[in-house]
């Protein structure tokens, strides 16, 4: 991987990530939740910051850019859906699905993952195998729909399980622990997910991150992302029924969870 990348966390449980090029000395922030733990990275590191990237509106993903800003010898630009433009810090570069962009001189897709805000995107760093997913397709887990449907959020997720295995999932938020015990309320004999539960807690126990983490595991444990596997269907007594039924099933039971 030629960039560098630095998982902030922020708040109680949010998390913020720095992603460094050492070749061209840029450096991109996801999300902005509080400033002050990101100043300090970037002062503990030496790197001067280029762009900013907010992945939706929530103020826990932007209410930080202000007094960012204000701390910064310079100013990046600022990057964000063209959708949500309306009810984001202001833009330099407002955004679309589909949109392939330069950042921190690596190549960027832009996908439009709707669900737990209807302006939210994620931005995909094919070449570097890491995907900044926000809200949308947490680590073991999915947003919750604030404002989109059952059937954005399925679509959305699909859209993302797609990219290659080894991609690192960078989504916002410390939910795992949480996560992980919901998806073994519906899959107890899961091997793949009792093994992963063990992993987890003992990082938990130690106080470490358990984000970001690969796509592969997300396919073999999180159940938002295994809407269409046989076994979690009769689980739900749905057994044959659409993909998107079992995934609205599954995001009503973690609503009561």
């Amino acid at each position: 991987m030629a960039l560098d990348l630095l998982t902030i966390p922020c708040l109680s449980d949010n998390y913020a990530y720095l992603i460094h090029n050492p070749a061209s000395g840029q450096t991109a922030l996801v999300d902005v939740p509080e400033a002050a733990p990101l100043l300090a990275a970037l002062s503990d590191k030496g790197w001067t910051l280029s762009d900013i990237l907010l992945t939706h509106h929530h103020w826990d993903h932007i209410d930080g850019v202000a007094d960012l800003l204000a701390g910064l010898p310079n100013r990046p630009a600022v990057w964000g859906a063209a959708a949500d433009a309306h009810r984001l810090p202001p833009l330099n570069h407002a955004l679309k699905d589909g949109d392939c962009v330069t950042i921190c001189s690596a190549n960027v897709q832009v996908l439009d993952v709707p669900g737990h805000t209807v302006g939210h995107i994620a931005f995909h760093f094919p070449d570097d195998h890491l995907l900044f997913s926000g809200d949308s397709l947490m680590v073991m887990g999915c947003g919750r729909l604030f404002e989109g449907t059952p059937a954005q959020m399925h679509l959305a997720l699909s859209r993302m399980a797609a990219v290659p295995g080894e991609t690192l999932v960078c989504s916002g938020h410390e939910y795992t622990s949480s996560n992980i015990a919901f998806a073994l309320s519906l899959e107890p004999e899961n091997p793949a997910l009792m093994l992963r539960a063990k992993a987890v807690k003992s990082a938990r126990e130690a106080g470490r991150a358990t984000v970001p983490a690969t796509l592969a595991e997300e396919l073999e444990t999180n159940p938002f992302l295994r809407a269409h596997n046989p076994a979690l269907q009769s689980a739900l007594g749905l057994a044959g029924a659409a993909d998107v039924d079992v995934f609205t099933e599954i995001r009503a039971r973690k609503d009561k969870f």
